[in-house]
């Protein structure tokens, strides 16, 4: 899978009302397609809207694509992340919903071949990742926070 800030020419429009970081992880045919959850904390909001299935990659994809989105709140803090399918990915699992408790690396849905998952994170995180780094799900921080008692990692 490869993250980084969002990817140049990706449509800024599908991001949350707000001011939000936003990291893509493209996730290709040979990469496991399951997704778990970037944080933890509260399920406050899920929803699935149909749509395209353009290459996930490509800046149109982000609202005319297949996707997903949850809202997970912890305290004041709120991570926004959506599932995307692109070209091959027909399906989108979502084993989630509002009030449900996720822990952070927490499997909570899955993918089925060439998606992308897109992740918005408040103004006061610390992106860790770079645009073409290589992630691994459960395992790869892609950001932290600027100050925290749980040292920092979303």
């Amino acid at each position: 899978m490869v993250a980084g800030p969002a990817q140049e020419g990706v449509a800024p429009e599908p991001a949350p009302e707000g001011g939000w970081q936003q990291v893509s992880i493209f996730l290709s045919v040979v990469d496991v397609h399951v997704n778990r959850s970037p944080y933890r904390g509260t399920v406050t909001s899920s929803s699935y809207t149909p749509g395209s299935f353009l290459a996930a990659y490509r800046a149109e994809s982000a609202h005319r694509n297949e996707r997903s989105e949850i809202w997970l709140a912890d305290g004041d803090r709120t991570v926004v992340f959506r599932q995307l399918v692109g070209v091959l990915a027909r399906r989108i699992v979502t084993r989630t919903g509002p009030g449900a408790q996720l822990a952070t690396g927490e499997r909570m849905g899955l993918m089925k071949f060439g998606s992308r998952m897109d992740v918005f994170l408040p103004a006061d995180a610390v992106l860790a990742v770079t645009k073409g780094q290589r992630v691994r799900g459960g395992e790869t921080v892609i950001a932290r926070w600027g100050t925290s008692s749980d040292g920092g990692r979303p």
